[in-house]
């Protein structure tokens, strides 16, 4: 029985954990103005992050081919529309750019 109930805390922290992810890549997010261009369901100016997601999951380097893209900016993988360097906020450090990169690629 107390086996039990420690895989039961187990799973509910784990639970917990990525819900926190979540939460802190959206305000990321926000925070950051990607926003503006993006959505998590529905494209916009951008595309959408689960479109993201799933063009280049399973891919092998998505992670760094996607950080990359998003320091340097680029264009003609989504359309036309140029996405800026750090998406035009000069402030993005690079540690929260792997940041997003990993939260949009988990959607």
């Amino acid at each position: 029985m107390k086996s039990w109930k420690i895989v039961v805390l187990t799973l509910g922290l784990l639970l917990g954990t990525v819900a926190a992810h979540a939460d802190n890549g959206l305000e990321l997010a926000k925070k950051s103005g990607c926003l503006t261009c993006h959505s998590v369901d529905t494209p916009k100016v951008g595309p959408a992050y689960k479109a993201v997601a799933a063009k280049y999951r399973g891919q092998p380097g998505a992670d760094a081919k996607l950080v990359a893209k998003v320091t340097r900016g680029g264009s003609g993988v989504w359309g036309m529309m140029p996405m800026p360097a750090k998406g035009g906020n000069a402030n993005l450090s690079d540690e929260d750019i792997k940041k997003l990169v990993k939260w949009i690629l988990s959607r």
